[in-house]
């Protein structure tokens, strides 16, 4: 069930704004380590970097990136980064938003963490997963198999 009320990129700004508000509404649950900020730079640059090849792979496909739309999806992309993940850009969100909670020094970030990976999963990824199983069947049905749909 795809929903078009909340767009994925959305739903992690939202997240990152909710950290963001639990970090100034509950300063004294902050954690402060000088490793965090390095932490948080460590898992910027893993969120940002699988979603470009992610991306970048989709591209070379010339397939659409259209959460919305996988219906349209010309190519099962399954080579790249998606040997790995069925959804590598939705992983890589989730590590941008662990390192805005590892930045903010939020413990509070994780739970939010674990909301949006439950609301992406539950009305995003399983539409996506049975447009494209209609539209691919059998090939999506093997990629399935083989490849895990978080990591």
């Amino acid at each position: 069930m795809l929903t078009r009320l909340i767009p994925p990129p959305a739903a992690l700004l939202i997240a990152m704004a909710l950290t963001y508000a639990a970090s100034r509404l509950w300063p004294k649950s902050t954690i402060d380590w000088v490793g965090l900020p390095w932490l948080a730079g460590a898992l910027f640059v893993a969120g940002g970097g699988l979603m470009l090849a992610a991306v970048w792979t989709l591209w070379r496909a010339h397939t659409t990136i259209d959460p919305f739309r996988p219906e349209r999806a010309s190519h099962l992309v399954t080579q790249g980064i998606y040997r790995i993940s069925r959804n590598p850009i939705y992983l890589g969100d989730a590590l941008l938003l662990t390192g805005v909670a590892f930045w903010l020094g939020q413990p509070l970030g994780l739970f939010v963490l674990v909301l949006f990976v439950l609301f992406i999963d539950r009305f995003q990824i399983r539409g996506e997963e049975a447009a494209l199983a209609r539209h691919f069947g059998e090939t999506f049905h093997r990629y399935r198999q083989q490849t895990r749909r978080w990591l």
